[in-house]
């Protein structure tokens, strides 16, 4: 009975906590129909669902319909079907308010850098949620910006920096989507400013659309670091037009040797969240999370959390959804991350491994305080 007494305080303490979710995006603020919905389950490919299949039948459908059907009202495991009806019926702006509102979160740390015109911005995301939220900054596209407003190739380092302390001002972080531009095994040192005049006048020459270019990529990422706000860089799987294997985050070492104490939280990072666990154990500014895995593997979402609990620090260790879109997403990361932390720290106290209060204080560490003190939120 005791045992059972300690696992009980334990998920009520988790299931109370107002997590900081610090790296997401909007809710859809647009109608879908089922088709686009669905496509937006699959992480990574950009083509419609298949007619012979659904994306509900997997891992992240078959959570959304455990999880997510309560929400609407619906039974847990209510068919696809009945799941669709039921959300249609209710509306975009009734959906996202009830997943934002169920998540349990106290502050979105949110990436408006992709897809802006189909999704909440900073505000609505606060409005809807009734919770805090605090701008990131995404360089990529504040460099996409300049070279659209035809920016010579001289001026671009001053623009650059001028813009990026004027949007900094309202944020809590930047970050860089490194490795889909060109992936992290490249010279990452900081480029000569004669390299950085001679790229930006090629760049806006061609048209200055995305930015692939590795001088500029690495400009800019430098640029963040004498800036000094913390950056998140992005990690791990994602959509199809990132090399996976360039994205393992061990291939940043020489970047982080020579990035100070700027704070650089390395997001998602699966599936090669021990190599990034390695890396916050190694280097004292070095932070990571597991998020959007957390969603796409579903139920198996406990063992991803006990493999980043192996070797980091539990001090660098912070809670994401990475939901984009769906407002499922940003509520189901949430519940499969209690549920997994539960099961996992949860177990170590039943057999005497851990002590109860420090499970706690980790949880409340990982979920919460751990972001508040890297982002500096008050």
């Amino acid at each position: 009975m005791a045992v059972a007494h300690r696992a009980g305080d334990l998920a009520e303490h988790v299931a109370a906590l107002r997590l900081v979710d610090h790296h997401v995006h909007g809710a859809f603020s647009v109608e879908l129909d089922r088709a686009a919905f669905e496509a937006h389950l699959n992480e990574g490919s950009p083509d419609p669902i298949p007619d012979w299949m659904t994306q509900f039948d997997s891992q992240l459908g078959f959570a959304i319909r455990r999880w997510c059907a309560p929400v609407l009202d619906l039974p847990p495991h209510a068919p696809a079907d009945e799941y669709w009806r039921r959300r249609a019926e209710l509306g975009v702006p009734a959906v996202t308010e009830r997943f934002l509102r169920a998540a349990g979160v106290s502050d979105w740390l949110v990436d408006t850098g992709y897809g802006a015109d189909a999704i909440l911005d900073v505000d609505g995301m606060a409005a809807a949620s009734g919770a805090r939220a605090h701008a990131v900054v995404r360089l990529e596209s504040l460099a996409e910006e300049i070279a659209a407003d035809g920016v010579p190739g001289r001026g671009y380092a001053d623009e650059f920096a001028e813009r990026l302390e004027r949007a900094a001002r309202g944020a809590v972080a930047v970050k860089s989507i490194l490795a889909y531009r060109a992936g992290f095994d490249i010279d990452l040192s900081p480029p000569a400013p004669h390299e950085v005049a001679e790229a930006a006048a090629r760049w806006v020459d061609a048209g200055g659309t995305r930015l692939t270019d590795p001088v500029l990529l690495r400009h800019g990422l430098h640029a963040a670091v004498r800036l000094g706000l913390p950056i998140q860089i992005h990690t791990g799987f994602g959509d199809r037009d990132l090399d996976l294997h360039r994205a393992n985050p061990i291939h940043l070492l020489d970047f982080l040797r020579g990035a100070g104490d700027v704070p650089i939280v390395l997001l998602h990072c699966y599936p090669y969240h021990r190599e990034a666990g390695y890396l916050a154990q190694a280097f004292p500014n070095v932070h990571f999370d597991v998020g959007l895995a957390l969603n796409h593997v579903g139920v198996r979402s406990t063992q991803v959390v006990a493999e980043a609990f192996e070797l980091a620090p539990f001090a660098k260790q912070l809670y994401s959804s990475d939901a984009w879109g769906p407002p499922e997403l940003h509520h189901l990361g949430a519940v499969l991350w209690r549920r997994a932390v539960t099961t996992v720290v949860g177990r170590w106290v039943d057999d005497g491994d851990w002590a109860a209060e420090d499970a706690r204080r980790v949880v409340d560490m990982v979920g919460r305080d751990n972001a508040r003190r890297v982002y500096r939120l008050g």
